[in-house]
Protein backbone atom coordinates (compact mmCIF):
# COMPACT_ATOMS: atom_id res chain seq x y z
CA UNK A 1 0.00 0.00 0.00
CA UNK A 2 1.14 3.60 -0.88
CA UNK A 3 2.29 6.10 1.49
CA UNK A 4 0.19 8.98 1.83
CA UNK A 5 1.31 12.09 0.82
CA UNK A 6 2.77 14.39 3.36
CA UNK A 7 0.38 17.28 3.34
CA UNK A 8 1.82 20.52 1.52
CA UNK A 9 1.82 23.79 3.27
CA UNK A 10 -0.35 26.49 1.84
CA UNK A 11 1.53 29.47 0.55
CA UNK A 12 0.43 33.17 0.92
CA UNK A 13 0.18 34.75 -2.13
CA UNK A 14 1.97 36.87 -3.67
CA UNK A 15 4.55 35.66 -1.27
CA UNK A 16 7.27 35.22 -3.93
CA UNK A 17 6.60 38.43 -5.57
CA UNK A 18 7.90 40.24 -2.18
CA UNK A 19 10.45 38.58 -1.97
CA UNK A 20 11.48 39.49 -5.35
CA UNK A 21 10.39 43.42 -4.69
CA UNK A 22 12.75 43.22 -1.09
CA UNK A 23 15.42 42.18 -3.30
CA UNK A 24 15.13 45.09 -5.71
CA UNK A 25 14.84 47.50 -2.85
CA UNK A 26 17.60 46.06 -1.39
CA UNK A 27 19.81 46.26 -4.48
CA UNK A 28 18.62 50.29 -5.49
CA UNK A 29 19.46 51.54 -1.96
CA UNK A 30 23.36 50.39 -2.13
CA UNK A 31 25.74 52.72 -4.19
CA UNK A 32 26.38 51.55 -7.62
CA UNK A 33 30.08 50.60 -8.33
CA UNK A 34 31.50 51.18 -11.62
CA UNK A 35 35.10 49.45 -12.50
CA UNK A 36 37.35 52.21 -14.69
CA UNK A 37 38.14 49.63 -16.84
CA UNK A 38 40.83 50.00 -18.67
CA UNK A 39 41.83 52.91 -16.61
CA UNK A 40 41.96 50.84 -13.79
CA UNK A 41 42.98 46.94 -13.94
CA UNK A 42 40.72 44.87 -12.17
CA UNK A 43 42.34 42.74 -9.46
CA UNK A 44 42.83 38.75 -10.33
CA UNK A 45 42.57 36.47 -8.29
CA UNK A 46 45.88 34.64 -8.29
CA UNK A 47 44.71 31.32 -10.27
CA UNK A 48 42.97 33.16 -13.15
CA UNK A 49 43.00 31.55 -16.17
CA UNK A 50 44.80 34.08 -18.84
CA UNK A 51 46.81 32.85 -21.18
CA UNK A 52 49.12 29.80 -21.50
CA UNK A 53 52.99 30.96 -21.24
CA UNK A 54 55.82 28.42 -22.40
CA UNK A 55 58.76 27.33 -20.37
CA UNK A 56 60.99 26.33 -23.59
CA UNK A 57 63.85 25.01 -21.58
CA UNK A 58 61.53 22.13 -19.69
CA UNK A 59 59.80 20.81 -22.91
CA UNK A 60 61.14 17.58 -23.98
CA UNK A 61 58.78 17.42 -26.94
CA UNK A 62 56.79 14.27 -25.35
CA UNK A 63 53.71 15.23 -27.12
CA UNK A 64 51.72 14.76 -24.12
CA UNK A 65 49.82 17.99 -24.67
CA UNK A 66 48.83 17.76 -28.02
CA UNK A 67 47.81 14.19 -27.60
CA UNK A 68 45.48 15.19 -24.38
CA UNK A 69 44.03 18.55 -25.91
CA UNK A 70 40.57 18.21 -26.55
CA UNK A 71 40.09 20.62 -29.05
CA UNK A 72 43.53 20.05 -31.00
CA UNK A 73 44.62 23.20 -30.88
CA UNK A 74 48.24 23.03 -29.57
CA UNK A 75 50.77 22.30 -32.72
CA UNK A 76 54.29 20.88 -32.53
CA UNK A 77 57.15 20.09 -34.33
CA UNK A 78 60.77 18.54 -33.45
CA UNK A 79 63.27 16.93 -35.27
CA UNK A 80 65.87 14.64 -33.57
CA UNK A 81 69.25 15.19 -33.26
CA UNK A 82 72.16 12.80 -32.28
CA UNK A 83 74.13 14.05 -29.44
CA UNK A 84 77.97 12.47 -29.07
CA UNK A 85 78.97 10.09 -26.44
CA UNK A 86 79.98 11.80 -22.82
CA UNK A 87 82.36 9.25 -22.09
CA UNK A 88 85.06 7.12 -23.81
CA UNK A 89 83.46 3.94 -25.10
CA UNK A 90 80.03 5.61 -24.80
CA UNK A 91 77.47 5.07 -27.13
CA UNK A 92 75.86 8.07 -29.65
CA UNK A 93 72.19 8.78 -28.16
CA UNK A 94 69.66 10.65 -30.04
CA UNK A 95 67.34 13.52 -28.11
CA UNK A 96 64.06 15.51 -29.86
CA UNK A 97 64.72 19.12 -30.33
CA UNK A 98 61.50 21.65 -29.97
CA UNK A 99 61.44 23.37 -34.03
CA UNK A 100 57.69 24.86 -33.20
CA UNK A 101 55.28 25.04 -30.42
CA UNK A 102 51.95 27.12 -30.93
CA UNK A 103 48.54 27.27 -29.37
CA UNK A 104 45.67 28.55 -31.60
CA UNK A 105 43.82 30.78 -28.71
CA UNK A 106 40.59 31.13 -31.20
CA UNK A 107 40.25 27.26 -30.14
CA UNK A 108 41.63 26.74 -26.83
CA UNK A 109 38.80 26.14 -24.31
CA UNK A 110 40.73 27.36 -21.36
CA UNK A 111 40.13 23.49 -19.78
CA UNK A 112 43.69 23.68 -18.18
CA UNK A 113 44.28 19.82 -19.43
CA UNK A 114 47.77 20.43 -21.18
CA UNK A 115 48.95 22.42 -18.09
CA UNK A 116 47.81 19.32 -16.35
CA UNK A 117 49.29 16.57 -17.83
CA UNK A 118 52.68 18.28 -18.53
CA UNK A 119 55.28 16.12 -16.71
CA UNK A 120 57.73 18.52 -16.76
CA UNK A 121 56.20 21.56 -16.10
CA UNK A 122 56.49 23.49 -19.24
CA UNK A 123 53.34 25.17 -19.28
CA UNK A 124 51.74 27.79 -16.84
CA UNK A 125 49.01 29.98 -16.57
CA UNK A 126 49.25 33.47 -16.61
CA UNK A 127 46.43 35.92 -15.73
CA UNK A 128 46.70 38.43 -18.68
CA UNK A 129 43.64 38.43 -20.96
CA UNK A 130 44.30 41.51 -22.80
CA UNK A 131 45.25 39.89 -25.89
CA UNK A 132 42.27 40.37 -28.36
CA UNK A 133 43.21 41.01 -32.15
CA UNK A 134 41.04 42.12 -35.16
CA UNK A 135 42.37 39.51 -36.85
CA UNK A 136 41.98 35.63 -36.07
CA UNK A 137 44.78 34.54 -37.29
CA UNK A 138 46.72 36.36 -34.62
CA UNK A 139 45.51 34.49 -32.05
CA UNK A 140 47.99 31.48 -33.00
CA UNK A 141 50.58 32.18 -30.55
CA UNK A 142 54.06 30.92 -31.45
CA UNK A 143 56.66 29.60 -29.10
CA UNK A 144 58.69 33.63 -28.67
CA UNK A 145 55.07 34.77 -28.13
CA UNK A 146 54.32 32.19 -25.73
CA UNK A 147 57.50 32.24 -24.03
CA UNK A 148 56.74 36.11 -23.21
CA UNK A 149 53.91 35.43 -21.31
CA UNK A 150 55.66 33.45 -18.83
CA UNK A 151 57.34 36.89 -17.49
CA UNK A 152 53.86 38.06 -16.12
CA UNK A 153 53.24 34.29 -14.79
CA UNK A 154 53.10 35.02 -10.32
CA UNK A 155 54.76 33.15 -8.26
CA UNK A 156 53.15 30.31 -6.97
CA UNK A 157 51.45 31.05 -3.27
CA UNK A 158 53.19 29.86 -0.12
CA UNK A 159 52.41 26.53 1.48
CA UNK A 160 50.53 26.37 4.38
CA UNK A 161 52.59 25.65 7.91
CA UNK A 162 51.23 22.42 8.31
CA UNK A 163 51.69 21.10 5.01
CA UNK A 164 53.98 17.94 3.69
CA UNK A 165 57.16 19.18 2.34
CA UNK A 166 56.84 18.75 -1.83
CA UNK A 167 58.17 15.38 -2.91
CA UNK A 168 61.04 17.35 -5.41
CA UNK A 169 62.74 19.73 -2.49
CA UNK A 170 62.78 16.71 -0.11
CA UNK A 171 64.44 15.00 -3.52
CA UNK A 172 66.76 17.68 -3.80
CA UNK A 173 67.83 18.08 -0.10
CA UNK A 174 68.59 14.69 -0.23
CA UNK A 175 70.73 14.55 -3.24
CA UNK A 176 72.84 17.84 -1.99
CA UNK A 177 73.11 16.48 2.07
CA UNK A 178 74.41 12.92 0.25
CA UNK A 179 77.05 15.07 -2.29
CA UNK A 180 78.36 17.32 0.95
CA UNK A 181 78.84 14.10 2.77
CA UNK A 182 80.91 12.91 -0.30
CA UNK A 183 82.94 15.99 -0.68
CA UNK A 184 83.99 16.02 2.99
CA UNK A 185 84.66 12.09 2.73
CA UNK A 186 86.72 12.64 -0.25
CA UNK A 187 88.36 16.20 1.80
CA UNK A 188 89.18 13.72 4.38
CA UNK A 189 91.14 11.42 2.80
CA UNK A 190 92.88 13.95 1.04
CA UNK A 191 94.08 15.69 3.95
CA UNK A 192 94.97 12.15 5.53
CA UNK A 193 97.51 11.41 2.38
CA UNK A 194 98.67 14.98 2.41
CA UNK A 195 99.74 13.69 6.03
CA UNK A 196 101.27 10.79 5.01
CA UNK A 197 103.37 12.17 2.16
CA UNK A 198 104.71 14.91 4.51
CA UNK A 199 105.75 12.06 7.28
CA UNK A 200 107.55 9.66 4.35
CA UNK A 201 109.16 12.98 3.21
CA UNK A 202 110.49 13.34 6.33
CA UNK A 203 114.27 12.29 6.69
CA UNK A 204 114.85 9.56 9.40
CA UNK A 205 117.49 9.91 12.33
CA UNK A 206 120.85 8.11 11.47
CA UNK A 207 121.04 4.85 13.22
CA UNK A 208 124.48 5.43 15.34
CA UNK A 209 124.22 9.13 16.50
CA UNK A 210 123.75 10.72 19.32
CA UNK A 211 120.36 11.43 21.27
CA UNK A 212 120.10 14.45 22.45
CA UNK A 213 118.32 14.70 26.12
CA UNK A 214 116.01 17.72 26.97
CA UNK A 215 116.54 19.90 29.89
CA UNK A 216 114.30 19.44 33.20
CA UNK A 217 110.25 19.77 32.75
CA UNK A 218 108.40 21.05 35.78
CA UNK A 219 105.31 18.95 36.20
CA UNK A 220 102.49 21.52 36.64
CA UNK A 221 100.26 18.79 39.11
CA UNK A 222 103.29 17.77 41.49
CA UNK A 223 105.50 20.18 40.88
CA UNK A 224 108.48 17.58 41.05
CA UNK A 225 111.04 18.12 38.38
CA UNK A 226 111.92 15.59 35.49
CA UNK A 227 114.75 15.12 33.30
CA UNK A 228 118.25 14.42 32.75
CA UNK A 229 120.34 17.41 35.13
CA UNK A 230 122.89 19.02 33.44
CA UNK A 231 126.82 18.32 34.24
CA UNK A 232 127.92 19.98 36.95
CA UNK A 233 131.40 22.17 36.09
CA UNK A 234 134.82 21.11 37.42
CA UNK A 235 135.45 23.40 40.74
CA UNK A 236 138.66 25.71 40.32
CA UNK A 237 141.83 25.22 42.43
CA UNK A 238 141.81 29.12 42.70
CA UNK A 239 138.59 29.37 44.06
CA UNK A 240 139.63 26.72 46.90
CA UNK A 241 142.87 28.60 47.54
CA UNK A 242 140.85 31.66 47.90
Amino acid sequence: MAEPLPPTRSRIPGSGLAKGLAVTLRTMTKKTVTAQYPDAQPELPPRSRGVIGLFEENCTVCMLCARECPDWCIYIDSHKETVPPTAPGGRERSRNVLDRFAIDFSLCMYCGICIEVCPFDALFWSPEFEYAETDIHELTHERDKLREWMWTVPAPPALDPGAEEPKELAAARKTADKLAAEAATAAEAAELAARTAEQAAQPEPPAGGTTTTTGPTTDATTGTTSGTPEPSKPSDPQDGAS
